[in-house]
């Protein structure tokens, strides 16, 4: 079972969101949507009664969840993910990036113009039309083999400098994790201290993602436009990531927490269709902060 999942935050879009996305990216497809309930709705959510309320799709192969919601949080650059073409994997690899990087650009903004870099022949950094940001490089087929698609979080603002303390941490808490390589900035660069992380990587529970330090002078923080979800056999193990990830008790609504770097996760039973099923479960859950089984 795979454990953790990228949730991503749309403004009333995520259905037009989901159709553009499942339409440039290879191997994609939509698994499974669910609708708001149409009564028992709390006011700020009535307008949204029987619309669409979570999109499960694979960009990549890779899962994620589309939800649709309201204005209230927005994407930035502070977690992007990583699009790996490789070339051994891909003889048209150079060209698929370009095509999906044209799409991806189409009404976007190139935050690192396509083109050669020293770590990559070919890499771009994109935020499409609906703000989230993409890395598109085409890997050398001598390293280590990577997922196509790779979560990366920029620690930036008051998080720059703790990319590493994340790795160590981050490892700490998921089972069956390892750490990749750590590049280190080797000398300061902007913020950036000397021995902080240029890139970096870790395997969460067979996850992979990246990390990286921001080396420029930006208050780009981490927010609930992208979470990541967690899922969990009982309630020990929600328990257990709860303890283990929550640090913000504002933040804690509804199974959603927030760690010490602001990040956002979603620490929920591997059952939740069954439990959403049941009368009276969607307002059990708007009561809640950290999701207790036996209450719903």
């Amino acid at each position: 079972m795979r454990t953790i999942t990228p949730n991503l935050w749309f403004d009333h879009d995520a259905a037009e969101a989901v159709e553009f996305y499942t339409s440039v990216f290879p191997d994609s497809r939509t698994t499974r949507t669910v609708r708001y309930p149409t009564e028992g709705l709390p006011d700020f959510q009535k307008d949204f009664a029987g619309k669409v309320l979570t999109i499960e799709l694979e960009l990549g192969g890779q899962p994620f969840m589309a939800i649709n919601a309201g204005p209230e949080f927005r994407f930035n650059h502070s977690v992007s993910f990583i699009v790996n073409f490789d070339p051994s994997r891909d003889d048209d690899a150079r060209a698929h990036l370009d095509e999906l990087w044209a799409a991806l650009s189409e009404g976007g903004e190139a935050l690192m113009p396509l083109d050669e870099y020293p770590f990559s022949r070919r890499y771009g950094w994109v935020q499409d039309r609906y703000g989230l940001s993409w890395q598109l490089m085409l890997t050398d087929p001598e390293g280590a083999p990577r997922p196509f698609l790779t979560p990366s979080l920029m620690f930036a603002g008051v998080n720059t400098n703790r990319a590493r303390d994340a790795v160590e941490f981050y490892a700490s808490v998921f089972p069956d994790s390892q750490v990749g390589l750590l590049a280190p900035y080797p000398e300061q660069t902007g913020p950036a201290q000397a021995g902080s992380l240029m890139f970096g990587e870790v395997r969460l529970d067979g996850e992979w993602f990246a990390v990286m330090d921001s080396g420029v002078e930006q208050n780009v923080l981490f927010n609930e436009a992208v979470s990541f979800s967690v899922a969990c056999r009982d309630q020990e193990e929600i328990d257990y990531y709860w303890g283990r990830l929550s640090h913000v008790p504002e933040a804690e609504q509804c199974g959603w927490c927030k760690d010490q770097f602001g990040l956002s996760w979603q620490i929920v039973p591997a059952a939740m269709d069954e439990l959403m099923s049941r009368p009276g479960a969607y307002e059990a859950m708007m009561q809640m902060k950290k999701l207790v089984i036996a209450e719903f």
